[in-house]
């Protein structure tokens, strides 16, 4: 429901106090390039939804946020958001750690590739006897 850019927008314009529905229509289908009736539409939504609330003033139809709707929301990005970076300080923590085990690799390498020639062929493996030819 909040997903829709133009729902989002209305209740930014409702959020600065009552408008009536043609201020709505006219700021919103100004942006947007869209109708009188879409943004009826988009108002009715908000509307049935609880987002906003409606009265009358004569023949106008004044429109406002409804702050108890956004409580609720409110509660639900805070559940998802809570979700998300339990999830995410996981991934972190995941990703450290694989790049502290690179790290450690790749430093055991340098070091290997630092040692002196000579001792690297004092520890090659001895050849086995099957593997020597022997002259007669």
């Amino acid at each position: 429901m909040l997903g829709d850019p133009v729902r989002r927008r209305i209740l930014e314009l409702l959020a600065q106090g009552e408008l009536a529905a043609g201020g709505v229509v006219d700021v919103v289908g100004g942006e947007f390039g869209i109708s009188q009736p879409a943004v009826s539409q988009h108002l009715r939504v908000l509307r049935e939804s609880g987002f906003a609330t409606v009265r009358a003033d004569g023949s106008r139809r004044l429109y406002s946020v409804n702050p108890d709707s956004l409580d609720g929301a409110e509660q639900w990005i805070a559940d998802v958001r809570r979700a998300w970076e339990q999830r995410l300080d996981a991934l972190g923590t995941e990703l450290a750690r694989g790049a502290r085990q690179r790290r450690v690799a790749g430093e055991a390498g340098a070091a290997n590739s630092r040692r002196d020639p000579a001792e690297s062929k004092s520890k090659s493996k001895p050849k086995r006897s099957s593997d020597t030819r022997r002259k007669r």
